[in-house]
């Protein structure tokens, strides 16, 4: 049987305003988990590059960095990949971080965890920022987020080589419309929730007019997570489409997400 995750046979999108010549995979092994364990993690991301994935997702508040670091090391070692660069890796910048004069040196913080010289996508995780100082999650001691002095400082960052493209997540329209009322270098990403049951039309197709590509996270429901629910992988109408097709209902959602049916 062919390998599902092939990298051959994942679809790729060339991101607008990247200062990198590759482009991104749409398929992701995402990094963020209740109760992580550092070396599951690390082993189950060596076997996802086995299986041909080459795009992984992390952020800072995740906790994943170092672990997806280690693996991403141990992956060059073993010649499972040939260098860094047949590899996609995104991070974000966390609320408390969220503020001009610490973008820069958090995403440092994330390049050093990662053991890597440069992101190949840089995204602001909410459109809002944090009293600076530990990561607090849920977040305490909320505020307005200088969306012109942050935006600025991730293009910098940019222009620096740290990170190849940069962009958002969690921004709704009204947020990236103000973003881009200033922006030099638009967002090339807005990572939202999105699945069949929240299929965020109205965001994507002002995404789409203004070149920005959307990438969905939890687009099975995160079931038996601390935010997500069992609507997807539970939904009767999913479990028929799959037996009738002779797949699973995340083959289904993901063959869907990947050609932008929702």
């Amino acid at each position: 049987m062919a390998n599902p995750a092939s990298s051959s046979q994942i679809p790729e999108v060339v991101l607008g305003s990247s200062t990198g010549p590759k482009s991104m995979p749409v398929l992701a092994f995402g990094t963020a988990a209740n109760n992580l364990q550092p070396i599951q993690l690390k082993t189950a991301v060596i076997e996802a590059i086995k299986l041909g994935y080459r795009h992984f997702d992390t952020a800072a508040v995740y906790g994943s960095e170092q672990p997806l670091g280690e693996a991403i090391k141990e992956a060059l070692k073993l010649g499972l990949v040939a260098s860094r660069d047949q590899l996609f890796i995104t991070s974000k910048l966390w609320s408390n971080d969220a503020h001009p004069h610490l973008v820069i040196p958090a995403l440092k913080k994330s390049l050093e965890n990662l053991q890597l010289e440069y992101l190949d996508l840089y995204l602001i995780h909410w459109p809002i920022s944090a009293k600076p100082g530990k990561f607090v999650f849920p977040l305490v001691d909320v505020m307005p987020m200088d969306f012109k002095g942050v935006w600025a400082a991730m293009e910098e960052s940019q222009r620096l080589g740290l990170t190849k493209s940069i962009g958002v997540s969690n921004f709704t329209c009204k947020k990236i419309e103000t973003l881009l009322s200033h922006a030099t270098i638009p967002p090339s990403v807005n990572q939202v929730e999105m699945s069949p049951f929240w299929q965020q039309k109205k965001l994507r197709d002002f995404c789409k007019a203004n070149g920005i590509v959307v990438t969905a996270f939890s687009p099975l429901g995160a079931k038996g997570t601390s935010w997500g629910s069992n609507h997807v992988m539970e939904s009767k109408v999913l479990q028929d489409i799959a037996e009738a097709r002779g797949k699973t209902v995340a083959q289904c959602v993901g063959t869907s997400t990947w050609a932008g049916l929702y």
